[in-house]
């Protein structure tokens, strides 16, 4: 088939051999993904920057999603996460491959984004419902990544990042991080575990119509509730820095956003500081809105 690569896809992968060479071989997964589930495919979606995702059409027409994922870490077990969430809360994961990491979704139609429809408070109010939906116990024997070992990582690659990049803001931030990640990830109770979407901002909640709203592109770990409100209270970010107070801006956020999930508002707080800063770094630069960021929810 002839396919065209959205545009945000090539910049995200075309910069590196491996990333270069996942995406030439993108049309031959579309293939062997139409054959061995019977698809014709349609368009991708423009917006897709880590995976493609491609509109195709299933048996007796039924309108479904063809997901391809790079191969990293953090998209490995998304179809897992989806296949225990079952539709309650996120879309429904309705085959996939592992060796391809292709997933084959029902379509979430109209499909558009909470970020695109909804002013900030609403937002918070909608998040906070889907929050409520995935938080379902991790399965015993899950295999997910936790967020206990995720903290203990970034404990480690955070400094080491800061120091090799020259310092590049101030040391307290990566204090105060590296406080979170000791304090709060050897503070993981197993009876407090849920399978976290990890990556739950606006534009990863679209509309499925009927009042329904399901989550999509997890990055799973296992871990407490209060980690999932980090991407939520770090919605538009760029509003929040623009406000004239940012601390300010983020404390009123993390107290609605606390107050609707019935969440610790502080521990929110030191795992956004914890989780901003530690993506605050892509590849060899620092990405300076993330560290902003991280210094707001810091002194809020």
């Amino acid at each position: 088939m002839g396919l065209t690569l959205p545009a945000a896809l090539v910049a995200q992968w075309g910069s590196t051999p491996a990333g270069r060479a996942w995406l030439s071989q993108l049309p031959d997964l579309v293939d062997r993904a139409s054959a061995r589930w019977g698809l014709e495919p349609g368009e991708p979606y423009a917006s897709g920057n880590v995976g493609l995702a491609l509109r195709v059409q299933g048996a007796g027409d039924r309108p479904l999603v063809l997901k391809l994922n790079f191969p990293e870490p953090e998209s490995e077990r998304e179809a897992d996460a989806l296949a225990w969430w079952d539709g309650l809360g996120a879309v429904r994961l309705v085959a996939h491959d592992r060796g391809d990491r292709a997933l084959l979704l029902e379509r979430c139609e109209p499909g558009t984004t909470l970020q695109a429809t909804h002013a900030e408070d609403a937002a918070f109010v909608v998040s906070a419902e889907v929050m409520r939906a995935l938080q379902r116990p991790a399965p015993v024997d899950h295999g997910f990544r936790t967020l206990a070992d995720a903290a203990a990582q970034w404990a480690v690659t955070v400094p080491e990042r800061w120091e090799r990049l020259g310092r590049p803001f101030e040391r307290g931030l990566v204090d105060a991080a590296c406080d979170a990640y000791r304090d709060l990830g050897a503070d993981q109770r197993s009876a407090d575990a849920v399978v976290l979407h990890g990556d739950l901002h606006g534009c990863n909640i679209l509309d499925a119509g009927s009042g329904r709203w399901l989550a999509i592109d997890p990055k799973p770990l296992v871990g407490e509730p209060a980690f999932d409100a980090c991407a939520v209270v770090r919605e538009r970010l760029e509003d929040l820095l623009a406000a004239p107070d940012p601390a300010a801006r983020a404390r009123r956020r993390l107290d609605l956003v606390a107050d609707l999930t019935g969440l610790d508002a502080e521990r929110i707080r030191q795992w956004n500081v914890a989780h901003t800063l530690a993506w605050a770094f892509e590849g060899d630069r620092v990405l300076p809105a993330m560290v902003a960021g991280a210094r707001a929810f810091a002194h809020a």
